[in-house]
């Protein structure tokens, strides 16, 4: 199978290319702007790669896309941070850009994988979202967060419709919250624009306390990038048809937890680490109003529960990793990023 990867360099499509390369004897291509995640994977006769800008090389990957079995477009700005600051872009790469992906496995009869969000759910308050039941309700226009999941939303309608019309052969996934060492890179975390576990590490790296947007109530299922990745290898794999035209939910609803109750696993996990630097202090929490710490057009999401039975029972797929294992596991990551870099604390070297 020859599976093409737009975004390789990425958090999810760095880990997904080592499996792949590791576990099948696919063919995978990929591209992206930044090589450094896959820096060990570069050698490898069945992997292909371009470092460079999609916007750029528009003819290089349509002659991917033909070339290729199945289409993963993983490219995308998923940090509510940048939903804020700046939201034309989020709105340019993860809806006009991935269109142009979209309409040419159309036009060329490719099997798409589409990565969505869980955020397409909004502030649905039902206790459990279901892939083909949940009510998907947005926030106000002025609230710019949501430009990035009704980016995503309205992606998932057009794929539906081209399915339904063009004969177009899909699958959406929503991942929720996959979390795992390589999710944020350190400008991301020094700017504040990474996503929370990162930026928790990150504060925990420099000695600051952790900052809990409007007291840290909102709850999140924290999903480790192992078992995400154990449900896209599974739907990759499939020999026959059941996972066309099907939504799949991909998150742990057994890792639940506010985001207070996060912050206090990360200090306590990173205070046990034998790999933390004893110099470091640890910071105590502060609780921020989210118009100090995104801005005015922000607005959160109290919850975000996914029902997983679809995965389970069409793919034979659960989650396989605890939060307190998942946590550990990313906690390490950084400090040994931190420790191997001989650098003071702010200049953490993780792209």
């Amino acid at each position: 199978m020859r599976v093409f990867v737009i975004g390789a360099n990425g958090f999810i499509g760095h880990h997904l290319i080592g499996r792949i390369l590791s576990e099948t004897n696919w063919d995978v291509s990929g591209i992206d702007v930044h090589s450094h995640r896959l820096v060990h994977h570069l050698q490898d006769d069945r992997f292909h790669f371009l470092e460079g800008d999609m916007r750029a090389h528009e003819a290089w990957i349509e002659e991917r896309i033909k070339e290729s079995d199945v289409v993963l477009p993983l490219v995308s700005i998923a940090t509510p941070a940048l939903y804020i600051r700046e939201p034309l872009k989020v709105f340019e790469l993860n809806f006009e850009e991935n269109l142009k992906i979209i309409r040419t496995c159309v036009r060329h009869r490719k099997y798409l994988v589409f990565p969505s969000t869980s955020e397409v759910y909004g502030l649905c308050p039902d206790d459990e979202l279901r892939e083909d039941a949940g009510r998907h309700v947005f926030g106000n226009v002025e609230s710019q967060r949501w430009i990035y999941g009704v980016s995503k939303h309205l992606l998932e309608r057009v794929i539906w419709a081209y399915g339904i019309h063009e004969g177009l052969k899909f699958t959406i996934v929503r991942p929720f919250n996959w979390i795992g060492p390589g999710l944020d890179g350190a400008d991301a975390a020094r700017s504040g624009a990474a996503r929370v576990v990162t930026q928790f590490i990150w504060n925990l790296l420099n000695g600051e306390p952790l900052r809990l947007v409007n007291g840290g109530e909102q709850r999140r299922c924290f999903t480790y990038i192992s078992d995400g990745i154990d449900c896209l290898m599974a739907i990759l794999g499939c020999k026959d048809a059941r996972c066309h035209g099907q939504i799949f939910n991909i998150g742990n609803p057994s890792a639940d937890l506010s985001i207070r109750e996060l912050a206090g696993m990360i200090v306590g996990i990173c205070g046990e680490s034998p790999l933390r630097p004893k110099q470091l202090p640890v910071p105590g929490l502060i609780d921020v109003p989210h118009e100090v710490y995104y801005g005015p057009s922000y607005q959160d999401i109290p919850e975000r529960k996914p029902s997983i039975s679809k995965a389970r029972d069409i793919l034979g797929w659960t989650p396989k990793v605890g939060i307190e294992e998942a946590l550990k596991t990313t906690v390490d990551f950084y400090l040994a990023e931190f420790i191997g870099s001989q650098k003071p604390p702010h200049s953490l070297n993780q792209d």
